[in-house]
């Protein structure tokens, strides 16, 4: 006997009570399910029931009549249309696109449209991720084979800039949500401020090394010989400076969200540090961190000599430790995740099976996966996937859920 299958679209204030109707009505006519979606924006209810049968049962009057009625009933409109050629399950979107913004304005939001259509991509879904610290919008989008997706790429990098909001490109697949193991640089991304300034500020050298701080981060300084530099000014200090200027550090506004959220979702969490292991280690044990790599400043007679001893954490150490640090875990490279700010994050950024700029240096957003400018590390979270909704439930379980007012 001959199938037709028909769409059925109910729209209006969403109520307890009004899938129930609907069912009511299909199960009497006894027609095959073949799909259900719904979306719920303001109290405003889309449901869309696709279903199967017999024309003379799925085509015919009596089943649109009772289901106009019980929908009527309820309050809500209701359209049905036949839909012989549309497919039960749609492919999957290709990638998603990430927009985040304090605000986002329409316009903004209206261009990154506009650019993808212009390029032949369909945006599948929308959906709200954060509506704290920033508002974050999620597309899944499907793009064309071929060169649509490294024009997108460039065209959504200026609409960033242009726009002013951060926007993020990656592939939706498996692998977007199969991320294992995270790292981060410490200075100006898991903490506010550089250490090395810090100690600095105790030897009257502040200027200085902020001087060859910037030129470091900015690539145009060899780190080890920046390192160096800097370190030879704090020869003479006192060791115990070092647990000082470590209870003077500050994190980043968001990061023990970030940590505690992706702990709770099974994540090794580890730190890769240009930095120093004697400043940095209280704070890793407690944010609970699995690895860390830094450098160890040399101590001799009580005082820093002024040099560091064992392998330096540079460049090209970064990338070692992220390496070594996912053999440990046992996780593959392309579930990673590498979260910096400057020009001796790249080579660790470019190993990650994602790269996440953070307040970066023109050197580091050139060749990260996503850049982002807000100065909220938990906007990393958005970018994973996560919602903000998702987060503060979990967080309402332990109540620990605080948002703390933004200035605008």
């Amino acid at each position: 006997m001959p199938k037709v299958s028909v769409l059925i679209t109910v729209t209006g204030h969403d109520q307890p009570g009004v899938t129930s109707a609907l069912f009511e009505v299909l199960s009497r006519h006894k027609v095959e399910l073949l799909n259900v979606e719904q979306v719920v924006i303001r109290g405003r209810l889309t449901l869309g029931v696709l279903v199967a049968g017999p024309v003379e049962v799925a085509g015919g009057p009596k089943l649109r009549d009772e289901v106009t009625a019980a929908i009527h009933g309820v309050g809500l409109d209701v359209t049905i249309e036949g839909s012989d050629s549309m497919p039960v399950m749609r492919d999957p979107s290709t990638h998603s696109i990430v927009v985040l913004g304090r605000p986002i304005t329409a316009e903004a939001f209206g261009v990154v449209a506009r650019e993808a259509a212009a390029l032949g991509v369909n945006i599948d879904f929308i959906r709200g991720v954060s509506d704290y610290p920033v508002t974050g919008l999620e597309l899944r989008v499907s793009v064309p084979p071929g060169a649509a997706y490294g024009q997108l790429q460039s065209a959504l990098a200026r609409v960033a800039v242009e726009e002013n909001v951060d926007i993020a490109l990656e592939d939706y697949s498996l692998s977007r949500r199969a991320k294992r193991l995270i790292v981060f640089d410490v200075d100006s991304t898991l903490i506010q401020g550089e250490v090395i300034e810090m100690l600095a500020d105790r030897v009257g050298a502040h200027a200085a090394v902020a001087e060859i701080t910037e030129a470091a981060m900015r690539g145009e300084l060899d780190f080890t010989e920046s390192l160096n530099r800097r370190v030879a000014t704090l020869a003479g200090l006192p060791a115990e400076v070092l647990e000082e200027v470590g209870e003077q550090i500050e994190l980043t506004p968001g990061a023990r969200t970030t940590i505690r959220t992706l702990r709770r979702l099974g994540y090794h969490c580890g730190i890769v540090s240009g930095g120093f292991r004697q400043v940095i280690e209280p704070l890793a044990h407690e944010l609970a961190m699995d690895f860390v790599a830094a450098n160890v400043l040399e101590i001799k007679d009580g005082k820093l000599t002024g040099r560091v001893t064992g392998p330096i954490i540079d460049r090209p150490g970064k990338a070692k430790a992220l390496r070594d640090f996912a053999q440990q875990a046992g996780v593959p490279m392309d579930q990673t995740v590498a979260v910096g700010d400057g020009a001796n994050d790249i080579d660790m950024l470019a190993a990650a099976g994602l790269g996440v700029a953070f307040n970066a240096k023109p050197a580091l957003r050139e060749v990260a996966d996503a850049s982002l400018s807000h100065p909220y590390l938990d906007t990393v979270l958005f970018i994973l996937g996560i919602t903000r909704g998702e987060i503060e439930a979990a967080d309402a379980v332990d109540g620990m859920v605080r948002r703390v007012e933004i200035p605008d």
